[in-house]
């Protein structure tokens, strides 16, 4: 099962979106604000991952956090704060044959499908 994770209204989620559509890959949208994250499928992440990639550091929603949260990061805080704001997280994410990808290039997906 594809399932791509996201904002409805973040522009490289729409460019994903737009691009596993264009090419009859058939995915599950699951909006991170709307349906909600757990504590289990940001771990999932940032196990696959790191918690230092799934984060977006220039995201507006980052610098509404005390310097002080924000300077003592380690991957058990960050999946809290990744849960509690899903905004923070880099997107899209893409689940896909078990592997986690983070972002949207057209030449990456093609890889990721071919």
């Amino acid at each position: 099962m594809t399932v791509l994770f996201g904002i409805k209204n973040c522009d490289t989620v729409r460019k994903a979106r737009r691009w596993l559509e264009a090419h009859d890959i058939a995915f599950t949208f699951h909006d991170l604000r709307s349906d909600g994250l757990t504590q289990e499928q940001v771990a999932r992440w940032i196990d696959a991952l790191g918690w230092e990639v799934v984060l977006n550091k220039r995201s507006t929603s980052w610098k509404t956090i005390d310097p002080s949260r924000r300077e003592n990061l380690d991957a058990d805080s960050a999946k809290a704060l990744l849960v509690e704001l899903p905004t923070l997280i880099k997107r899209p994410v893409l689940e896909y044959d078990g592997a986690v990808h983070v972002g949207f290039k057209a030449d990456t997906y093609h890889a990721i499908f071919q």
